[in-house]
């Protein structure tokens, strides 16, 4: 996990001064994801994810979250091919928002959207998605791409307070397995957590009925269900991933699966996930600078 941001080289604060004939060239090349063995997860992914990611959980302390498993080993991630494709149904929104992320001054009061300087798409020349007109007003690209940041960073949220209630019940432990690939190969998974069922059943009745109000009970059986997916992620050691390919940006909604089915598809075969109607974790509200001046 904590590679995840090195995929950021040069995080920089979007600005019409600097930015202002700056464009974007959209072409879903994942290749910057390629050796990460991990991802982050939103709680809101699990129901997208379930079907084919292993989901664990990462992290110490107040820093816990959810992550879907890529890879078994270091600096492999079984999901992005050479040519920078992804070869699964569903791509996670950490993946779709790069090269655009949150950065923040004031331990997160106010959030100022930021561009990776190093991504490859990025044209000086104004190729692409334009991120200002030529008057120096936002375009609807950009305006895209903040509502999806924010978007994203208030399901974070939500998220962190799921994790942490998972670990005031003290229901996460280690976890640890070992697999044996057709190769002969013996491999380690390990430095994740995952939750004890047993300790779920000994919950009181109250606490189960509040985890299934605010739907973070299926949240938990999700997980678990996802576990029989490790040995799904270990078949495509032998995969070609040039076979499936997902598809993702960072302007697509955190609502609907990024797939490579059609609109007509999606609608009828991605569950949307719930929106809880009562007692809802807290939420503290942040500032989101949308001038970019």
């Amino acid at each position: 996990m904590s590679k995840t941001l090195l995929i950021y080289e040069r995080a920089v604060p979007i600005n019409k001064t600097r930015h202002g004939s700056w464009g974007v060239k959209v072409d879903n090349d994942f290749g910057f994801a390629k050796k990460l063995n991990s991802m982050p997860l939103l709680a809101q992914e699990f129901r997208s994810a379930v079907h084919e990611y292993p989901i664990v959980f990462a992290g110490v302390k107040d820093h816990v979250m959810p992550a879907v498993l890529l890879g078994f080993r270091e600096d492999e991630n079984l999901y992005v091919d050479e040519a920078g494709k992804w070869g699964g149904q569903y791509i996670p929104a950490f993946a779709r928002r790069y090269p655009y992320v949150f950065s923040s001054n004031d331990q997160g009061q106010t959030l100022t959207l930021c561009i990776d300087e190093e991504f490859s798409g990025l044209s000086e020349q104004g190729e692409g998605e334009r991120l200002f007109t030529d008057d120096g007003e936002q375009t609807a690209y950009l305006k895209g791409v903040l509502e999806f940041q924010t978007e994203f960073q208030r399901l974070f949220q939500r998220t962190q307070a799921f994790c942490k209630r998972l670990q005031e019940l003290e229901l996460l432990e280690p976890m640890q397995a070992q697999l044996k690939l057709k190769s002969g190969e013996q491999v380690s998974i390990g430095g994740f957590m995952a939750i004890n069922r047993d300790r779920v059943k000994e919950l009181p009745a109250a606490m189960f009925s509040e985890l299934a109000v605010v739907d973070e009970l299926e949240l938990i059986y999700l997980h678990l269900q996802s576990m029989q997916n490790v040995r799904e992620l270990a078949s495509r050691i032998k995969l070609d991933l040039g076979d499936v390919v997902g598809r993702g940006n960072a302007t697509d909604s955190l609502d609907e699966p990024a797939t490579q089915a059609s609109a007509d598809e999606s609608s009828s075969t991605a569950a949307k996930p719930k929106t809880a109607s009562k007692k809802k974790s807290p939420v503290k509200k942040k500032t989101v600078n949308k001038k970019l001046n």
